[in-house]
């Protein structure tokens, strides 16, 4: 299991926009966003456009546009982001595209790697869907502890 450079960046992109959002309520554009993370102009442009189709940003014409969070930072679900850029480990139509040569997976009636991977995807679901924007904005320590009280928390909701 990986996180596409896409669901990286975004998620970056979205952090230097929240920065710039606590501090001044201001903007960014994209070639300030590309500096700042230090990506290339035409990869913050496509992942603008995916975040805004996305409805997590918002686009600002005229000579101090650029770029501004549609939502305050702790109505920013890192979950719902994540699914924006890249979608998630694993979907209903999972199956359908690792069929190997046959039209249908030959373990379509009974799978228990698919089990697996539903379980995984839950667990997953459950804590990225806990995590905001803002949460990520603290340091990564901070960030470590919040997350080792939400695993504890998730565990024994499951035990």
């Amino acid at each position: 299991m990986k996180l596409s450079t896409q669901e990286e960046y975004g998620l970056r992109c979205l952090l230097q926009m929240g920065r710039r959002a606590d501090l001044s309520g201001d903007g960014l554009t994209i070639s300030e966003i590309s500096q700042l993370e230090g990506l290339s102009i035409a990869n913050v442009g496509k992942l603008m456009r995916i975040l805004r189709l996305g409805e997590f940003v918002e686009s600002i014409r005229g000579q101090s546009g650029g770029y501004k969070l549609s939502k305050s930072t702790d109505e920013i679900v890192v979950g719902e982001v994540l699914a924006a850029l890249g979608g998630r480990l694993f979907s209903d139509g999972f199956c359908d595209t690792h069929s190997g040569m046959e039209s249908l997976c030959t373990h379509s009636v009974d799978c228990s790697i698919r089990s697996l991977w539903n379980s995984v995807q839950t667990v997953i679901d459950k804590m990225l869907n806990r995590v905001t924007l803002k949460d990520l904005m603290g340091g990564e320590q901070e960030m470590q502890n919040g997350l080792e009280e939400m695993t504890e928390e998730l565990l024994q909701v499951s035990a």
